[in-house]
Order: C-alpha cells, then structure tokens, then sequence
C-alpha cells in the first residue's frame, strides 16, 4: 500500500470520527458547535472549504434521518385509526406552532447572530451558562403537569418555541434550550425528549435542504465517497443515542450534561487561551 493510499484510509478515518462526534452531540444537549469547534483544532479534512460546508449539513442530514427513522409510526399520519390519526394531527399542529418563532425572528437574525457571536469565546461561555442552569433547574423541585405528548397545549408549545430561539446563539444546543424550555413548563423528562427530537425534524431538514439545493449537486467520486460515509456514519450514531437517551431519562437527569458542558466550556476557553 503506497502512501497515497495511506492518506486516502487517514481520510476516510477522519470523516468517521467526524460523523460520530455529530451523531452524539447533534441530540445530547451539549452542543454539538461546540464539539464541532474544538474537533476542527485536531481533525481536519483535506477538502475545501465550500466543500466542508456542504459536508456538514450532509452528516447533520444524515442525524436528523435517524430522527425520522426513530419515530416514523407516531409521526406518520397514514393507516391510522381516527383516535390514532388525531392524536398525531394534534401533535403536528403544536409542532408547526413551536417551529413559528424560529422560523420568523430566527432566519431573520440568523446571519447575524453568525457574524457577531460565531466563536470559541461565545461557544464556550454558552455551554458554561446553560450548563449551569441544567443544574439548577434540575435541582429544583417541580411539579409535572405534562405526561404525555397528547397534553401539550397551544401555549406551551409557543412556549417551547420561544425556548428553542435561545438555541440561535452558538453553544447553546438547540435541544439543550428546548430541553430546559420544557422541564421549566412542567413536563416529563420523557415526553420533553421526544418532543425535542420531533421538533427537530421540520427546523433542520428544511433547513438542510435549503443548504444543499443551494450548493448544488456537482461533486467528484472522492467527494461522494466523503458524504455517503459521514452521512451514514451519522445516521448510525444517532440512532443510537437517541434510543439510548429516551431511555436514560425514563430513570435520570439532565444534571451530568450540565456538568459536561461547563467542563467543556473551560477546556475550550483554557485551549484557545494558551494555544
């Protein structure tokens, strides 16, 4: 094996490392940004930088299908008994609701937020921040008004969405903020993860999407080799940490994801300082 080859095995290793680091922190709420930031210190792909752009929607398209795959029969509206077929109506409407405030004060402050506040300093200070809130809010005694996605509201899930828009400032983890969004409105752990994940779909596959039209379609075989490995790589990976955290709150807390994001926080600060 020559040494082409070698850098050609070195490269394909990389893209895997990168598609698990997405698959388990995209869901997790510690924010997959962050991870994203201090990995591109360590890891870096020989591809260009248009390309590493489209790359990334691509492994996070790859999560988000996990998602769909996860919880295709209480999304899916078709062969459903009429009690059935309104209950995941209903749960569509408060998705599309919770999905509004994003969608409007969201894509308008988008690029900017991007511009101002789309660094290490930012990324770190927000995972430290929200770190300790988790703490907090979990140590907090609350009472459950919400065991079951069929008993969300209107309100709560404007509510929910309103929670969702703190997600705009890098680090903060979109599921880490509706997460905490739902434990502070009263909601199951449970019944908050899952309505979290299911929140995600329409935002980031729309959003997805977009990015790839956008970039088109034109690739090289080395290029289509890179995406199908992340992608799938991704779609692995999340599957398996969103059927591993579904299960993990039926018996815990969120408090260990709080105390992982203020060590990471510090670690990146501590990195970027004496690098």
């Amino acid at each position: 094996m020559n040494q082409g080859d070698n850098m050609h095995i070195i490269e394909i290793l990389k893209v895997i490392i990168i598609g698990i680091v997405e698959g388990i922190t995209e869901w997790l709420p510690i924010s997959s940004t962050g991870h994203m930031i201090l990995l591109d210190e360590f890891i870096k792909l020989n591809i260009t930088s248009e390309f590493k752009e489209i790359f990334l929607v691509f492994i996070q398209l790859g999560a988000i299908l996990a998602v769909l795959f996860v919880f295709f029969n209480k999304i899916n509206p078709l062969n459903k008994k009429q009690e059935e077929l309104k209950d995941t109506l209903k749960l569509w409407l408060m998705i599309i609701i919770s999905c509004l405030p994003a969608a409007v004060i969201g894509l308008l402050f988008d690029d900017w937020v991007y511009d101002h506040f789309y660094n290490s300093f930012t990324v770190a200070l927000a995972l430290i921040i929200y770190g300790i809130i988790f703490i907090l809010v979990e140590h907090k005694q609350k009472k459950v008004k919400i065991n079951s996605l069929k008993t969300i509201t209107e309100k709560t899930a404007l509510l929910i969405g309103m929670f969702q828009l703190l997600a705009i400032i890098p680090g903060t983890s979109r599921s880490g903020a509706t997460i905490i969004g739902g434990l502070l409105l009263g909601m199951n752990r449970s019944v908050i993860t899952e309505y979290t994940f299911i929140l995600a779909l329409p935002v980031m596959i729309g959003a997805s999407l977009l990015k790839i039209i956008k970039f088109g379609f034109v690739f090289t075989n080395t290029e289509i080799l890179i995406l199908i490995i992340g992608m799938l790589t991704a779609f692995i990976v999340s599957f398996l940490t969103v059927k591993y955290l579904l299960k993990y709150v039926k018996k815990h807390d969120f408090k260990i994801f709080g105390w992982y994001r203020i060590i990471l926080g510090i670690v990146i600060i501590i990195y970027f300082i004496i690098k």
